[in-house]
């Protein structure tokens, strides 16, 4: 299998040719870096722009929520302190939160051998086919961004069959897969409280996919990202990270660090969960910044996202929480239209929102 150039050093550039090339290798970044990568590939360089406050130093940390006894007294304390992070935050740290230790332990470590297994073997699994229940790519949108990030991505998406997933590690996605659901049923409720429209479990929910991202070391970080700026199309996300960090969130101006806290999981309100809070919940943008380190950055993601996908099934504002002094701000649409528009614009902001507020 023949590798792509590792530098960006020529002539003459034509971008869309290299960024095939690269796709057509099936190798990945990690490929690249194992190529013995010193320079990065012109397509991952990031404008200066996107670049800036990459070395934070403010002190300001997203809140950490203790849900030990949620279901006692302390669940209206606990209500409280989640209405208030997703309002003001979007973002927020949970501990206590059931899923036991050694599960997400597994999950990272199944994600971690799954991308460092030889690149013959997991270039079976590369794909762009979305419609595909298990793939492996690099960028999801890396024909689409205007600059690639550097991180490879396994994909997930649960249905009924689950033998799509390499034998190696469906136990413990499958298990990944089953705590994290429970939770975020949870989550939701104690969301839906949080806006005053009682215990709304919101029935729509289901797990659209799990994804799995290795960063691997970069040898010019200062130039591009791991994952660029950007919100989450859906309801609620729940992420996994290891202990290196890097993951950064948008606060007013500032770019804020989510230090890993130990056995804690992140969780942030995704934009379609701002709609029909009628803007009472901030989905913000965040970014992950290129892997420095020698050792590997490891983040398992799950999206949850509403499951009717139909012409007819139409969201917008829940309309308990609308009156003649609180509007909608936002028109009705499907779930395809809304899809269709992030798939269209890719990792870049959250501008897309906008297409739907009236």
């Amino acid at each position: 299998m023949a590798t792509p150039a590792v530098s960006s050093a020529t002539a003459e550039y034509d971008r869309a040719k290299e960024v095939k090339e690269f796709d057509d290798s099936k190798i990945g970044v990690k490929g690249l870096v194992d190529a013995g990568a010193i320079i990065i590939p012109r397509f991952f360089v990031h404008p200066p722009e996107n670049l800036t406050y990459l070395n934070s130093s403010s002190t300001k940390e997203i809140p950490v929520i203790d849900l030990a006894d949620v279901n006692s007294d302390r669940r209206s304390e606990i209500v409280e302190h989640i209405r208030l992070a997703s309002h003001t935050w979007g973002f927020f740290q949970v501990i206590n939160h059931g899923i036991p230790t050694f599960v997400l332990d597994e999950t990272i470590a199944a994600v971690k051998s799954f991308n460092e297994q030889p690149t013959t073997w997991k270039s079976e699994f590369y794909t762009r086919d979305q419609g595909s229940r298990f793939r492996f790519a690099t960028n999801f949108d890396l024909f689409q961004s205007k600059a690639a990030s550097w991180r490879d991505t396994m994909q997930v998406r649960m249905e009924k069959y689950t033998d799509n997933i390499p034998a190696t590690y469906r136990k413990e996605i499958l298990a990944w897969e089953a705590h994290t659901k429970v939770l975020a049923e949870s989550l939701t409720e104690l969301l839906s409280e949080g806006l005053g429209v009682g215990s709304r479990n919101l029935k729509e929910l289901c797990c659209l996919q799990t994804v799995g991202h290795y960063y691997p070391f970069c040898p010019q970080p200062e130039m591009t990202l791991g994952t660029a700026s950007h919100s989450d199309p859906g309801i609620l996300t729940v992420l996994l990270q290891d202990q290196i960090g890097g993951l950064q969130v948008k606060h007013g101006e500032e770019w804020i660090a989510v230090n890993p806290v130990a056995g804690g999981l992140v969780i942030n309100v995704g934009d379609f969960f701002e709609i029909i809070s009628n803007d009472e919940y901030k989905s913000v943008e965040h970014r992950v910044l290129a892997n420095n380190c020698r050792e590997p950055r490891i983040s398992i993601v799950t999206f949850f996202s509403p499951s009717k996908m139909g012409d007819t099934d139409f969201y917008g504002p829940l309309p308990d929480l609308l009156s003649p002094e609180k509007p909608p701000l936002y028109r009705n649409f499907t779930v395809g239209e809304y899809i269709g528009k992030f798939l269209n614009k890719g990792l870049d902001g959250k501008s897309y929102v906008d297409a739907f507020r009236l």
